[in-house]
């Protein structure tokens, strides 16, 4: 598939990625990466080189927070709520959509339908480079780990159980 020939939602990814400037260039593929796992399978790359996005809400303020993990990486939510400022919970499908405009398994770390307050995962910092969603279930794009903060806005953290 072609740079032209992405889905809407890659497309809006993509067009993101250019107005940053960065070089990333968003690929579909003909097998799914909704997971790490698979993701990791479909690119050839580690588990561990995928990025997870992970939104959760704010009990309190109901805001929608992203978390950037390693795909080895389980998100402690005492860490997180620590980071919040206020206890959090796992955001389910609608509310995912609803505040990013992508689905589960597709959401990026950018290019979101509204500004969410995001942490990414130290651990990702090790690799040359690591792999995002980018909008699909089978869209992805490859970075630099430390570009991730850039894209999202967020701030490298401890994150991880």
């Amino acid at each position: 598939m072609t740079e032209n020939e992405l889905s809407s939602s890659a497309r809006a990814v993509q067009d993101a990625l250019d107005a940053l400037g960065l070089e990333s260039r968003v690929i579909e593929l003909p097998s799914s990466t909704r997971t790490a796992v698979e993701a990791a399978q479909a690119i050839g790359t580690s588990v561990a080189q995928i990025v997870k996005s992970i939104v959760f809400k704010g009990s309190r303020s109901g805001q929608a927070l992203l978390v950037l993990a390693s795909g080895v990486n389980r998100v402690s939510e005492e860490r997180l709520a620590g980071l919040a400022g206020e206890p959090v919970e796992k955001a389910d499908a609608d509310f995912v959509r609803a505040t990013t405009g992508f689905v589960i398994g597709g959401v990026p770390p950018l290019a979101h339908r509204q500004p969410l307050r995001a942490w990414i995962d130290e651990d990702l910092l090790q690799y040359g480079e690591v792999w995002a969603a980018a909008g699909t279930p089978r869209a992805v794009f490859r970075s630099h780990p430390r570009e991730l903060a850039r894209m999202s806005g967020g701030q490298v953290a401890a994150v991880k159980s």
